[in-house]
């Protein structure tokens, strides 16, 4: 929690500075911003970007449980009916006893090999993991598996990227409407009384030039964000070996497709070319090499 209010005063101090800044520029050049007919100061448009930049990612958030056990099919396991449930269920205990964390829902999906976390906080979050990757398993690899899932969970991995994903959310909006105020009143010399269509269209163009450059500071994040993972599931498990064998027989196996919402906490993805930018994964040899590093 100390992490995750650091993490948003940090940015909210950013956010300030860049205010104050273009507010003494407004102050200075007598620049306003007129929206649709509406006059907005620099304060404004910055309570507007911040809204509009949280609102979403904050509300996928907290629907993260709900969207994830409906796109996948995974099926929670309430009362173990084998012994197979029995032993993932209390392996999910054990490591999440050992991480200091509240019991997750444990569930299980149809499909190739793979497995995620999500939920919106710690001590209520959902792990679950694909019939494929049972099958093409050792016991021994499904718990470090395991183990990655539950230390995404115990890292807060969920709420942080949420809150990355909104900070530059706000950025992009309110960035996209600074500029295009700019390029319109200054540049196209637009001087009738709302935005000219030099507004729309700049604002257009970067909200989504800036988007994608904001996706791959996400990806970016989330690809470190593994590496972490795998740690905690050795750090979990006594041993690096597992979790380095559990990935050595993913990178031999198509991984299975999983939903857009969940995909970022999968266990493994295929980055390739320019593509691995915006990939929320990192190589499977990579990560091999990093835990090998790991004592």
């Amino acid at each position: 929690m100390k992490r995750i209010a650091l993490f948003v005063l940090t940015n909210l101090a950013i956010m300030a500075v860049l205010v104050l800044f273009l507010t003494v520029l407004s102050s200075v050049f007598g620049i306003n911003f007129n929206l649709g007919g509406q006059t907005l100061n620099i304060g404004s448009l910055a309570i507007f970007s911040l809204v509009v930049g949280f609102t979403g990612a904050f509300i996928s958030l907290l629907l993260s449980k709900t969207m994830a056990k409906r796109s996948t099919g995974a099926q929670v396991i309430g009362q173990p009916s084998n012994a197979m449930e029995s032993w993932l269920v209390d392996t999910v205990r054990r490591h999440a006893e050992k991480a200091g964390i509240g019991m997750p829902e444990v569930a299980i999906f149809e499909g190739d090999p793979n497995a995620f976390a999500t939920g919106a906080f710690k001590n209520s979050a959902l792990v679950a993991v694909s019939t494929g990757l049972l099958q093409s398993m050792s016991k021994e690899e499904v718990e470090a598996v395991l183990g990655h899932e539950i230390s995404h969970i115990s890292n807060g991995d969920m709420v942080t990227m949420t809150l990355l994903q909104g900070v530059l959310n706000t950025f992009v909006v309110f960035l996209s409407r600074v500029i295009g105020y700019v390029v319109d009143r200054m540049i196209l010399r637009n001087e009738s009384a709302g935005p000219g269509m030099g507004y729309y269209l700049t604002t257009i163009v970067l909200d989504i030039a800036l988007g994608f450059l904001a996706a791959i500071v996400v990806a970016w994040f989330s690809r470190r964000r593994e590496f972490r993972a795998d740690a905690g599931a050795a750090a979990l498990m006594g041993s690096n070996r597992p979790m380095i064998n559990a990935l050595a027989r993913l990178g031999g196996q198509e991984p299975g497709q999983l939903p857009q919402q969940v995909q970022t906490f999968g266990i493994t993805g295929r980055p390739s070319g320019l593509l691995a930018l915006f990939s929320s994964h990192p190589p499977i040899e990579m990560r091999i090499a990093a835990l090998q590093s790991v004592r």
